[in-house]
């Protein structure tokens, strides 16, 4: 096992690399921690939820609304849940974002810890403190900025990962190697997915990898005031189409980094859109898909990166390098209409 501490603006927090879900009982008091996890993860690990308090979800994104956040409240209060309660979100970032979200306004706010078990929870749901639910179409529209105390990574949840999920994660490693590491894109040029399922000790070092990328750039930004917004490269028209076509979030963000390349060609001269096609269609992610141009916008004019008549948009001025231009809207709502 690793240890790593982060320290946030208010709290440090403590990641444990390549740990065992036995190691959590060492962390926390049994007694007064409730687990949140959902019914495909409860099946799958039955075992590991033995003598543990346990609120059991409905999986799915379709859930991550403020109905399951009052059904789990009201499971606490059945349960006498007070201010030394300690919630541990264990699951994908459906999980995460909900139990975080719990935590912050239950009573004003309990201790928090994540397990996260899918490749994207793991690389970046879990990470960074954002936590929230959605309403309708639009995706994190209520939520808040609060760090856990930790996150324990257990590489055995994997092993009953669907293959769509592991897919669905690799969107966000190859975000992340687009706007700060240009070593890591070209490791993934040479490998496939397989390699990394197969190969233990790889796998542990690209979650590692993508886990400290995001960790260091939140870390110096943790308010999204500058650089922590490099981290939604792809997600601004990748978020207003996940709702709208029930895509899953590395599908949609997929599509969303290919248009935002599409856009860096245009406005910063961004040379590589080829090269970035190439290796998300790699590892099974989608690269073109019909959307509702018009219906995309309208969603998209509510992301929380608009300021007045202003996004802030994440585009590429090479491998490795994202940078943030504010886009006027209205020259945003053309560029969409074409792409």
């Amino acid at each position: 096992m690793q240890k790593k501490t982060y320290q946030f603006t208010a709290k440090k927090v403590d990641y444990y690399f390549d740990a065992d879900f036995s190691y959590l009982a060492r962390l926390i008091d049994k007694e007064h921690t409730v687990l949140v996890t959902d019914e495909n993860i409860f099946q799958a690990q039955a075992k590991k939820f033995k003598g543990w308090h346990t609120i059991v979800l409905k999986p799915g994104e379709q859930h991550k609304v403020q109905a399951t956040a009052n059904s789990v409240i009201e499971q606490l209060i059945a349960r006498g849940a007070d201010r030394k309660t300690v919630l541990v979100g264990i699951g994908g970032g459906v999980i995460t974002d909900l139990t975080g979200y719990v935590a912050a306004v239950y009573m004003r706010g309990l201790r928090v810890g994540f397990v996260p078990t899918t490749v994207l929870a793991m690389v970046d749901a879990s990470i960074g403190g954002k936590n929230g639910i959605d309403v309708g179409v639009y995706k994190n529209l209520v939520g808040t900025i609060r760090q856990p105390d930790f996150l324990l990574y257990d590489y055995s949840f994997l092993k009953s990962l669907p293959e769509t999920e592991w897919i669905n994660g690799f969107a966000e490693i190859i975000k992340h190697s687009c706007i700060k590491d240009a070593p890591l894109f070209r490791e993934l040029e040479k490998n496939k997915l397989k390699y990394y399922q197969k190969d233990k000790a790889a796998l542990g070092k690209l979650i590692r990898r993508n886990a400290v990328i995001k960790s260091t750039v939140v870390e110096k930004d943790e308010f999204e005031q500058g650089e922590r917004r490099l981290l939604n490269f792809g997600h601004t028209l990748g978020h207003a189409i996940e709702n709208m076509y029930a895509l899953s979030h590395g599908q949609a963000i997929s599509i969303g980094m290919v248009a935002a390349c599409s856009i860096s060609a245009q406005l910063v001269k961004f040379k590589d859109s080829e090269k970035v096609i190439k290796v998300l269609a790699q590892y099974g992610l989608p690269v073109h898909t019909d959307f509702d141009r018009k219906k995309a916008f309208d969603i998209l004019k509510m992301d929380k990166k608009r300021e007045k008549k202003e996004m802030n948009y994440v585009l590429l001025e090479k491998i490795g390098k994202g940078v943030v231009k504010s886009i006027p809207m209205v020259q945003l709502e053309k560029i969409i209409s074409n792409l």
